[in-house]
């Protein structure tokens, strides 16, 4: 972004019209990064002074300042000097005062005396009295990241993100409006999804915004500017407060680009009560995915997009991710089941009310609304045949779990209803968390099957061969570990219960370390 005194725009026919870099800037702009580059060493004055130059000869020294702008934040300047500025004009005014100066005789002795107390002489010590001042500092490095066509670009970026700095209201059509809405929450704006004619409408604003048109959102509308731009297509109007007067500006895909820099975001919830809840739900390590920000649901004209998706998922790696890209188990992301979930904080009454009634307007969404207790809206949210969970600083984890558990259930009992009375697994050995993924159910879905050609052993399938195999492998007086290794080798990880079920029992001498002795010593 560019100060303000840069900006460049037209206000001709009432209109607001940025006055963007064409590529004949490109030219300009490489000269600017030559002069930055060709004067490494040298003093900021110097740079300063050459710079000068150009802006004499360009059409609009705003063009040439807002480049350089741009390349000083990628450039390193240091103060140089043998002693430092500092001590060097404490110890230099220390000895004036002793020698009362007047004179520039004076100066020279009050210069020499300071100087011996350096060890150096009076005129390099003369030359570091303000060696720390911007313009005496040296340009000691310029990385910058752009050739001339991205600093133009970096440039046009930029001039549009001033602007946006008195906007008011920020409405955009962009061919992805998932990551558009993402970057709008994580700014901490509001909007509000409508249907024009040629497609949805996000309008952006803040809470303030809601009483009176205010500025004080402008940093955060430039902010997005990056995300809206990444897009392949979009368009942009806002409304800016130019000093008073309402003015439209316009943008789109022609005016404004990235140049080859990932679009900053800072923050990964909307609030910390999302990011609380969130990190205390991925804990419970359920059979349930927490998705961030899933698609976007139709609720009449307008679109919903939830904080969150409950994913179904037993037996899988489950957590929280954000949603788009491939899933964790590479699949195309066809899941079975999702229930999504609003967090509504503490909203302004007329945000509660767009809120309720687009909640009203879904239709076969399974959906539950964690609400603070504060709003008062739970019946409310009742009414729309939605679940709401009351409330008061956190989310509870438990009530959240608790709401969930009848749509586990029910999936439990639909998965169950489909895996066959009996299996054979092909394996000799397999848990049964393992063949729950590999039917994509749930454990509990097992527990009415019947295995002919398997034991269960505690929580594992193992093939009567396998067992009679062990049974002559194992013995009593073996050391633990021997016993331990003959039943990993089969596959068998649980150790107690498959001991249990050869008649033995581990007598333990230790932390890992014991014997193998029969049950029942008189069998």
């Amino acid at each position: 972004m560019l100060t303000k005194d840069l900006l460049r725009v037209s206000r001709a026919g009432g209109g607001y019209h940025l006055q963007f870099a064409d590529a004949d800037a490109e030219r300009l702009a490489a000269r600017v990064l030559g002069i930055y580059q060709g004067h490494v060493g040298e003093s900021r004055e110097r740079l300063e002074t050459a710079l000068a130059d150009i802006e004499r000869e360009a059409d609009d020294f705003k063009l040439v300042r807002g480049l350089a702008k741009l390349v000083e934040r990628e450039a390193t300047f240091e103060t140089r000097a043998p002693v430092d500025p500092v001590r060097a004009r404490r110890r230099v005014f220390e000895a004036a005062a002793d020698a009362g100066v007047v004179s520039e005789a004076e100066r020279e002795q009050a210069l020499a005396a300071a100087a011996d107390h350096f060890g150096t002489d009076a005129e390099t010590l003369a030359d570091a009295l303000y060696a720390d001042r911007d313009s005496r500092q040296i340009l000691t490095a310029v990385d910058s990241r752009w050739g001339p066509d991205a600093l133009r670009t970096q440039y046009n970026l930029s001039l549009a993100q001033t602007a946006l700095f008195d906007a008011t209201e920020v409405r955009v059509r962009s061919s992805d409006p998932k990551a558009l809405v993402s970057a709008v929450k994580r700014l901490r704006l509001m909007y509000e999804i409508r249907r024009a004619e040629d497609g949805r409408e996000v309008v952006v604003t803040g809470p303030d915004a809601l009483f009176s048109n205010t500025r004080r959102y402008g940093t955060r509308f430039a902010r997005l500017l990056r995300t809206v731009a990444a897009a392949g297509e979009w368009d942009l109007t806002a409304t800016i407060d130019d000093r008073g007067t309402e003015r439209e500006l316009t943008l789109s895909e022609a005016d404004v680009s990235i140049p080859g820099v990932e679009p900053v975001t800072e923050v990964s919830y909307d609030s910390g009560v999302e990011a609380d809840f969130a990190g205390r739900f991925a804990a419970l390590d359920l059979d349930w995915d927490l998705i961030r920000e899933p698609e976007p649901l139709a609720a009449g004209e307008h679109v919903v997009i939830p904080d969150f998706a409950f994913e179904w998922r037993p037996g899988a790696d489950t957590g929280v991710r954000d949603t788009g890209g491939e899933e964790p188990d590479g699949t195309d992301g066809d899941a079975p089941f999702r229930v999504f979930f609003e967090i509504m904080g503490f909203w302004t009454p007329e945000y509660v009310e767009k809120k309720l009634a687009r909640l009203d307007a879904l239709e076969d969404v399974e959906m539950l609304v964690a609400v603070d207790e504060s709003l008062g809206v739970g019946e409310e949210i009742e009414a729309t045949d939605n679940r709401a969970i009351p409330y008061t600083g956190t989310v509870s984890v438990k009530d959240v779990r608790d709401a969930l558990r009848p749509y586990e259930e029910r999936l439990v009992r639909e998965s169950a209803a489909e895996i066959p009375d009996e299996l054979r697994p092909d394996d000799a050995v397999i848990s049964l968390a393992d063949l729950a993924v590999a039917y994509g159910v749930s454990e509990v879905a097992l527990e009415d099957v019947s295995f002919p050609t398997h034991e269960l052993v505690g929580r594992t399938l193992v093939d009567p061969a396998v067992l009679d195999e062990l049974a002559e492998q194992i013995e009593p007086g073996m050391a633990y570990e021997t016993a331990s290794e003959r039943l990993d080798a089969h596959g068998i990880a649980d150790d107690s219960a498959a001991l249990a079920r050869l008649g033995y029992r581990v007598a333990w001498e230790g932390l890992g370390s014991g014997t193998i002795e029969p049950r029942d010593p008189e069998a």
